[in-house]
């Protein structure tokens, strides 16, 4: 997909953002390489059928959306055990340069697409997470709001041998946001080292007025673990891209997604998964819910490499549509290189079951309490997949509020 220049975006604009940070020259080597991927690079790939693009990026105004030198978020950072590291890359660089600039990129590619490269060329906010072999932690939180009209992210969690993190991001608007259309890219990455477990939850909730670009992506060694968790309930434009590289044996990875798109939102969900190791494990669970003229795209991938002997990978997306208006596309897929594999891949659209609604309403239940409680519990299969209280409850109290 083709992209338009940026005109007020230059070589001194990126310097003066590294400048400012007082960053390592490597770092910024690594942002003046995007910006020059800019002229070359494509847009994200979309699914596409004849005559019809099913997310249209393109027709995002770039130039009014993006500036760079404005950027402001509110940021808090917490995490249970002084043993983990949870810092802004500026207070993090002079301790932990060394990981940093062994892991940064290394997951990620910053020139894969014209999104990724922007978003480091300019990104001036984000979170370096450490976690040293065999320390133990489950409570590391950051949750930011964003109070400029654009503001690009980076995440960077390093877990090494034998340790385990939970991590819970989320991020919303602020009081002080500006009027208009806004911006908000993430980028995040995941190098699990071997016999590591990390699970990193996510919860976007910005306003009706933002566009949002994500690509989270995790590579596991040997007998690692990554789980995701992806929920998208704001935005006026949602891409969300989850992935993981089983490039250890016996590594595992799930991810589970939830939506909720209420008047015109759309949402453009990705789910990815590459076994290229032996033993390696996959699970993808997505489910949301539709309603007005709400669109979701989903696409999910599982990638059987050669060697990835005694595979097992899963994936299910289910869509409840409440209104006759809303749209839902899905386009599962397998592609298996190793005929030692167990894979199966579904992906539903349906409306409320009107037997049940019917036996609800019999019951003196109101048609539109009979409505909500079959919506809360059609999200019931993937909240259990939620192993973190504090996360579900967020999940669950956001549903809520769409209900109501």
């Amino acid at each position: 997909m083709s992209t338009q220049a940026i005109e007020s975006l230059s070589e001194d604009t990126v310097r003066r953002i590294a400048d400012e940070r007082d960053e390592p020259e490597w770092l910024l080597e690594t942002r003046l390489n995007a910006l020059s991927a800019l002229e070359t690079a494509d847009l994200p790939d979309v699914i596409q059928t004849p005559g019809r693009r099913w997310t249209d990026l393109e027709s995002l105004d770039f130039e009014a959306l993006v500036d760079p030198l404005n950027q402001s978020d509110a940021t808090e950072r917490s995490a249970g055990d002084d043993e983990v590291v949870v810092l802004p890359f500026t207070e993090a660089f002079d301790e932990y340069g060394d990981v940093i600039e062994a892991n940064f990129g290394s997951v990620l590619d910053p020139e894969h697409n014209y999104l990724t490269a922007l978003s480091v060329a300019l990104f001036t906010t984000g979170t370096f997470v450490y976690v040293p072999e065999g320390v133990d932690v489950e409570d590391v939180t950051v949750r930011a709001e964003m109070n400029s009209r654009s503001l690009f992210s980076q995440t960077l969690v390093v877990a090494e041998e034998s340790s385990s993190v939970t991590i819970l991001e989320s991020i919303e608007s602020g009081d002080s946001a500006v009027d208009g259309d806004r911006y908000f890219s993430n980028l995040v990455e995941i190098a699990a080292g071997e016999n590591s477990n990390v699970q990193f939850g996510s919860l976007q909730n910005l306003d009706d007025d933002s566009y949002t670009y994500s690509l989270k992506r995790g590579v596991t060694d040997a007998y690692a673990t990554v789980d995701w968790i992806e929920s998208n309930f704001g935005s006026k434009l949602t891409r969300s891209d989850v992935e993981t590289e089983l490039s250890g044996d016996g590594s595992e990875s799930q991810i589970v997604g939830t939506f909720f798109g209420t008047d015109d939102q759309h949402f453009d969900i990705n789910a990815r998964v590459w076994h290229q190791a032996e033993h390696t494990t996959a699970d993808l669970v997505t489910r949301g819910v539709l309603d007005d003229v709400a669109r979701s795209v989903y696409e999910g991938v599982q990638d059987v490499g050669e060697d990835a002997w005694n595979t097992s990978s899963y994936q299910r997306e289910n869509t409840l549509m409440l209104s006759d208006d809303a749209e839902a596309d899905a386009s599962p897929k397998l592609i298996i290189h190793n005929h030692d594999t167990e894979a199966s891949h579904s992906a539903t659209v349906g409306q409320v079951d009107a037997e049940d609604l019917f036996y609800l309403e019999s019951r003196t239940i109101d048609s539109h309490t009979a409505r909500n409680m079959l919506v809360e519990g059609f999200f019931v299969p993937v909240l259990e997949e939620i192993a973190v209280d504090e996360f579900r409850d967020d999940v669950q109290e956001l549903v809520l509020q769409r209900l109501q």
